[in-house]
């Protein structure tokens, strides 16, 4: 692709090549959405400091990159990403042919000065470099917005009309929709329609513009040649030395927050770094991209655990796993001494206040079994009906239906299940909670096998007076919840997540 203009009018040594072109342009295009990233992840850290950045990012970012662009349009003729492949921007000479060779070969640095942006050409290349893709952003974003509710809602969708005493704000909004349903994406299309053909042109020679805009103007992009080289060094020396401080007055304060010294020594400091953090950067990435993509990382952090022994999770709030196990039982195997017995109306500090209490003693709810406590709403005060938590030599099982999972779904609070039996029980339908509710079942495990071998055999009519009568405004079916914890799921079935094995 380099050489494909030297095919029929000679190879031109300054003139950069499509793919050196497209490639700056790719890199300038990805900044934005790493630096958008990199303040999303600080914004979940500090939200209430970040927050409004993150929503004004793209006018934040223009700015800096106005500031940026301007600054090495100035000292390097080119902008920030095109000096990392050593392009810079000249005007194009009034002339014809627009190529004076012989000149450029004989008095480059006059040739330089003559061709060198002029403070109009810098500002109408900062508005093609800044001002045009923020505007590019924003009719973009406002369009993915726009044009899906058009195309899903239909023609019902046009009917947005505008009152008889509408405002000015309301009339502008109005053209603003019609323009993006109606008119943008022919504007679109023509963009990247004449982007492609100066594409073309500048590929076969026969443009000395690789975009419109360019050509608009009267500004092309070519390779830094010994001359600009020589008068760049020059104008970064100052950078490149770094001095201590600038010339003062006596009596003159000399600090980095006088005006003065962040002018001349900051501000060109800060700037000149960018050449070296950017192909940092790349770097970086690349490495992460690469760390993640391959068996390496994955390998090293397999043989890193190992060794380790981790003891399963133990959970405030949970029913015991077996009847023959109390909750005071579980709090000395966490390490923790048994608390004592609260009253009903207590809080677990474990657990949300508004979602679980710590469970209620036998004395204070007749209608429960004497071995099982279950979690106690904190709102209605009613207890939770739960299911046991999985053994350890049953993992592998369902913990609502006892049957080998299928299709596993992990809840918010880590537990996994069938997705068929922890979408109904979320959705308050599971066959289990409805017998369990109309007085069917044993409260543990659901059926009455299952409860009866929890309770030791027969003999739970006197233990378990509701037996066979419905349940409704004494328990809770567990609708919303976990099926161990009795915690809620946030966001209901939308909140169960599928488990890649």
């Amino acid at each position: 692709m380099e050489f494909m203009s030297s095919l029929q009018n000679g190879f031109d040594d300054h003139k950069p090549s499509l793919f050196e072109l497209l490639s700056e342009q790719q890199l300038s295009g990805l900044i934005p959405p790493s630096l958008r990233y990199l303040l999303a992840i600080a914004t979940h850290r500090h939200p209430r400091y970040l927050l409004r950045l993150l929503n004004s990012f793209d006018e934040l970012y223009t700015l800096l990159v106005l500031v940026v662009e301007r600054y090495y349009l100035n000292t390097y003729g080119g902008g920030f990403t095109e000096n990392f492949y050593g392009l810079k921007r000249e005007r194009v000479l009034r002339i014809k042919g627009g190529e004076a060779p012989r000149a450029r070969l004989g008095a480059p640095d006059l040739m330089r000065e003559t061709l060198q942006l002029r403070e109009r050409d810098i500002w109408n290349n900062l508005a093609i470099m800044v001002g045009l893709p923020y505007l590019k952003r924003k009719l973009d974003e406002s369009y993915d917005i726009h044009a899906p509710q058009a195309a899903i809602i239909g023609p019902s969708y046009n009917r947005d009309t505008l009152p008889h005493n509408a405002t000015i704000r309301q009339r502008i909004l109005y053209l603003y929709k019609w323009f993006l349903r109606n008119i943008y994406p022919s504007v679109n299309a023509a963009y990247y329609f004449s982007l492609l053909a100066f594409n073309l042109a500048y590929l076969f020679d026969n443009s000395k513009h690789s975009s419109p805009f360019l050509w608009l103007i009267g500004t092309r992009i070519r390779r830094l040649s010994e001359a600009d080289h020589r008068a760049i060094a020059l104008a970064a020396r100052p950078a490149a030395t770094f001095p201590s401080h600038p010339a003062a007055r006596p009596g003159q304060a000399s600090g980095i927050f006088n005006p003065l010294t962040f002018a001349s020594v900051i501000y060109p400091r800060l700037l000149y770094s960018l050449k070296i953090l950017l192909p940092t950067s790349i770097f970086a990435l690349k490495f992460l991209e690469w760390w993640h993509a391959s068996d390496f990382a994955r390998q090293l952090s397999k043989k890193a655990t190992e060794g380790l022994d981790l003891p399963p999770p133990v959970i405030s709030g949970l029913p015991p796993r077996s009847g023959s196990q109390s909750t005071r039982e579980l709090t000395q195997v966490s390490g923790s001494p048994s608390p004592p017995s609260a009253p009903a109306n207590t809080v677990s500090l474990s657990s949300p206040p508004s979602e679980i209490r710590q469970p209620a003693p036998p004395s204070t709810a007749s209608h429960v079994p004497a071995k099982y406590s279950p979690p106690i709403c904190a709102t209605t005060l009613l207890p939770i009906h739960t299911v046991p938590a999985p053994k350890p030599n049953t993992s592998s099982l369902c913990p609502i239906c006892l049957h080998p999972i299928q299709t596993p779904t992990s809840a918010q609070t880590g537990y996994v299940f069938c997705y068929s039996c922890i979408f109904k029980w979320v959705d308050g339908s599971h066959e289990r909670q409805i017998a369990f509710m109309e007085g069917g079942g044993g409260i543990e495990g659901g059926w009455d096998e299952e409860y009866e071998e929890e309770q030791g055999g027969g003999g739970n009519e006197g233990k378990y007076e509701e037996k066979g009568r419905s349940r409704e405004g004494k328990w809770e079916s567990g609708k919303g919840r976990c099926a161990i914890t009795g915690r809620r799921v946030l966001a209901g079935t939308d909140g169960l997540r599928r488990v890649m094995v």
